[in-house]
């Protein structure tokens, strides 16, 4: 796994994606917080949750190239006919993804620790915020690379990811235009601004932990299938 992850790493660092990823992230975030230093605020919400927005359009950048391309290039064979698991496979080359959207992620951070200079902050509020952002970024990584294990064309890839986080990110939406009961409710449940908006608010809620934790094991156990099945083909 460690070599697997070590690989993916050093993949997007060797090519651009990996600093055009971190380069968009810090350009789009840095945006609000500017609006509130200029503004004399020091609310991070604005930040928050034009990050939420942020992640459902660059998150497909980092996910699109980590099957697809083996698949592409023929470097796929060699890999799963290597002497390993599948879940070392996949769970390297999440944790590479999700690597690199935490170096971005982290300039949050940086923000609040500059803002401390000037005023009082919620440190609860803040981290519930990061962890939050972290495990929804997560979590649109799992979709993102289960929708790459599916196609060798990058852009294809791409476009699936965005069309999956834009649902998932705007079933709230939908939900609001459904007559109140089951349906309604299912909609609700699987949401996940309503994962995460509590955490934005220093609301540790179990619950919402655990459904951010259980999409991400769901979607990789489904890449895991995906590649399976592919490696007995």
């Amino acid at each position: 796994m460690l070599a697997v992850f070590r690989r993916e790493l050093n993949a997007y660092f060797s090519s651009a994606i990996g600093y055009v990823f971190l380069l968009v992230f810090y350009i789009v975030t840095a945006i609000p917080f500017a609006i509130l230093m200029l503004s004399y605020s020091s609310e991070l919400s604005v930040v928050y949750s034009w990050t939420f927005t942020v992640l459902m359009f660059i998150v497909p950048i980092l996910t699109m190239r980590l099957f697809s391309e083996e698949k592409k290039q023929k470097t796929d064979q060699a890999l799963l006919t290597a002497p390993v698991n599948l879940s070392s496979i996949v769970i390297g080359k999440f944790l590479a993804a999700f690597c690199v959207l935490a170096m971005g992620i982290a300039v949050i951070l940086v923000y609040a620790i500059v803002l401390s200079v000037f005023a009082t902050m919620d440190w609860a509020v803040i981290l519930g915020s990061l962890l939050g952002t972290l495990l929804m970024g997560a979590a649109l990584i799992s979709v993102g690379m289960f929708i790459s294990s599916l196609t060798e064309n990058q852009v294809v890839a791409a476009i699936g990811a965005l069309v999956c986080c834009m649902v998932l990110m705007m079933l709230n939406v939908v939900s609001s235009a459904v007559p109140a009961g089951f349906i309604r409710d299912c909609l609700n449940s699987l949401a996940f601004y309503d994962r995460y908006y509590p955490l934005t608010a220093g609301i540790f809620n179990a619950a919402d932990l655990l459904y951010f934790i259980s999409f991400i094991v769901v979607f990789n156990f489904l890449t895991m299938r995906v590649l399976e099945k592919r490696r007995w083909a």
